[in-house]
């Protein structure tokens, strides 16, 4: 990928990442809201019928996140509802990071506490909750104190790795005798800073062999064949992806789009709106994800 495209396609799209992404300054406002309408937690109890390859009880799945999981929250609630017979509650919120969804932050979150991951185990007591974040690198949500990647890195990663392991601890006792496994999805390459999306994974799969709970390589799917962590708009389809052809976008190239050309982070192949809601478009990027984590839950609850 050349530099100066990936310099240009930066500076047109710096006000549709969420604040999810790397550029080394971010938004001047102050962050939206919590209280937007149609973001708080929605709960979906209508099961699929049940068939020789679905679960006649299948688990229930909390899914919490950014706005990675903003747009992919009804595609992943579909793949579990159908291949899992999960009950599927979700409650992400764009621009947000693990320390969003702590207890104990009061007015310095994005988050509600309504929405607060320990609040929604006890209220939904899932089985699994699956956590989906980009890491929030520019310091947009104010529960991050202002503490940068670009500015400190160092700082950066201690309170990232503070804040997942209180995540973890809170999940846990919200849970208590019937604690959920948490799902850490891994996120996929970013242009800009690809050191730090690989520390990032790296610091969930450690939580996750320490406390025992899950890693789905989610980012793994949307990046080239043994090449992780390098950065692609396009992939080759893949055979499901051949047999459903609205996800092969160009199948005369035998290639599928990930991203649009404005936006190299979110995976959504329509434009960001100033309110967030689901991808309204099938987009190959946010179904390879899904069917990874729902696969990863599949596993688990199979064993």
């Amino acid at each position: 990928m050349r530099k100066p495209w990936i310099v240009g396609m930066l500076l047109t799209s710096a006000l549709l990442l969420g604040a999810c992404g790397d550029p080394s300054s971010g938004p001047e406002a102050a962050p939206p809201s919590p209280a937007v309408p149609g973001v708080s937690a929605a709960t979906t109890h209508q099961r699929a019928p049940a068939s020789p390859r679905v679960p006649a009880v299948g688990p229930r799945v909390l899914y919490l996140g950014d706005s990675l999981a903003m747009e992919a929250q009804n595609v992943l609630g579909q793949r579990l509802r159908q291949d899992l017979n999960a009950t599927y509650t979700s409650a992400p919120y764009s621009g947000t990071t693990l320390c969003d969804y702590l207890e104990g932050t009061g007015a310095r979150s994005l988050v509600p506490d309504s929405d607060k991951a320990a609040a929604l185990v006890r209220a939904r007591h899932p089985d699994y909750v699956v956590l989906q974040f980009w890491g929030n690198a520019w310091g947009y949500t104010w529960c991050m104190d202002g503490i940068t990647y670009n500015a400190s890195p160092q700082r950066y990663f201690s309170r990232y790795g503070a804040d997942l392991r209180r995540l973890t601890e809170q999940i846990a006792a919200a849970g208590g005798a019937r604690r959920p496994r948490i799902v850490w999805v891994l996120q996929g390459p970013d242009p800009i800073t690809p050191d730090r999306v690989r520390r990032v994974n790296g610091m969930y799969e450690r939580q996750a062999a320490a406390s025992g709970d899950l890693v789905a390589d989610a980012g793994r799917t949307v990046a080239p064949a043994g090449d992780r962590y390098t950065w692609t708009q396009y992939l080759p389809c893949t055979t499901y992806e051949h047999q459903h052809p609205d996800y092969c976008t160009q199948p005369d190239r035998d290639r599928t789009a990930l991203h649009l050309d404005t936006d190299y982070l979110h995976f959504c192949l329509a434009p960001t709106t100033p309110t967030p809601k689901p991808c309204p478009v099938r987009s190959p990027g946010i179904l390879r994800i899904s069917r990874e984590i729902t696969g990863v839950i599949h596993g688990a609850a199979g064993r």
